[in-house]
């Protein structure tokens, strides 16, 4: 098992992954239990999510898994006691869903987080708590790359509730002294993401078009920017975060500090598949409101303090993702 950053052991740490079936909380439970950690697995399996008991096919008899809601704080709090790591992984992820129904979003983004922010303060507050947020947090900005002193300009329901949730960790830490941490994750992509539908984790829906041969569409002309980051990454970076006492009531970017379009992305994808094909179409109007331009991120804080950037190049990433995907596919429609 590669450990590029000398993690620690967590034999025999409790670990509790919120999310824990989703994308990055599954790829950061296997982590975990590589790690020798008890690993529970927390998640609602609510539709259209992502959540996927294959996610940890396994480490299914290593782990205990709770079909659980983090709406219900009761069940939350019996979930936080004698832990010694919780990484908070759930949510609504989707930017459209968000505005076509903003108070499911909050209920998801805001209400849950509330929970757990209270559990650990009432059951547990010596639990490391890490919480994955994102770059829809930084929203539309005038100057690029995007670092931590970025004012905050959410362009949607979604990212302004992920930008309220990371404040309300991070207050606990500052109220109560609660050691949380909270990582805003650049456009992650790799094993392990939904393929059922294009509405987030995009990357892994179109490798999905190419594998079966079909045709992706490309809103525009596919010149935006974007920063991609493979998930063995923000894994590494979400534990690091955890292990090191410096990132106690910090926030940083995660992000791989290089732009690729959009269309060369696609060019990428349909490459690697050896399938597929791309078509331009005119913006849809719901995504064409909430489009935030160029992006790239600056990881210099996170290197600086924490000793973490980015191992994976694009192409090795997508590499793996794509074998993954060939091999387990029927797992993922």
């Amino acid at each position: 098992m590669q450990n590029p950053y000398k993690l620690e052991s967590m034999q025999n740490k409790n670990i509790l992954v919120l999310g824990g079936l989703g994308f990055i909380g599954s790829n950061l439970a296997n982590k975990c239990s590589q790690l020798g950690a008890k690993v529970t697995v927390f998640d609602s399996m609510l539709e259209p999510y992502g959540g996927n008991v294959f996610n940890i096919a396994e480490i299914k008899n290593k782990v205990e898994l709770q079909k659980k809601d983090m709406r219900d704080a009761k069940q939350l709090e019996m979930a936080v006691r004698e832990k010694d790591y919780i990484f908070n992984c759930a949510g609504q992820v989707s930017h459209v869903n968000s505005m076509k129904d903003p108070y499911l979003d909050i209920e998801l983004n805001v209400v849950a987080n509330m929970n757990l922010m209270e559990a650990c303060r009432k059951y547990n507050d010596g639990a490391r708590v890490v919480y994955a947020g994102t770059r829809a947090q930084i929203g539309k900005v005038d100057e690029l790359p995007v670092t931590e002193k970025t004012m905050p300009q959410p362009v949607d329901v979604y990212g302004v509730n992920k930008q309220t949730a990371e404040s309300y960790h991070l207050l606990y830490n500052y109220a109560y002294g609660l050691p949380t941490t909270s990582l805003r994750i650049t456009n992650a992509f790799g094993e392990r993401s939904q393929m059922k539908h294009g509405q987030y984790g995009i990357m892994n829906w179109f490798i999905r078009l190419a594998l079966e041969n079909k045709k992706i569409k490309v809103f525009g002309d596919g010149r935006q920017k974007r920063d991609y980051l493979y998930v063995e990454d923000v894994v590494d970076a979400l534990l690091l975060a955890g292990q090191k006492k410096q990132a106690i009531g910090k926030y940083f970017i995660v992000s791989s500090g290089k732009t690729i379009e959009f269309i060369e992305m696609v060019k990428k994808i349909i490459d690697v598949c050896g399938s597929g094909s791309y078509e331009m179409v005119p913006w849809p109007e719901d995504r064409k409101r909430i489009e935030t331009g160029d992006y790239v991120a600056s990881y210099e804080k996170i290197k600086k303090e924490l000793g973490w950037e980015p191992k994976t190049t694009f192409d090795e990433g997508l590499g793996k993702t794509v074998d993954f995907y060939k091999k387990y596919l029927k797992h993922y429609i």
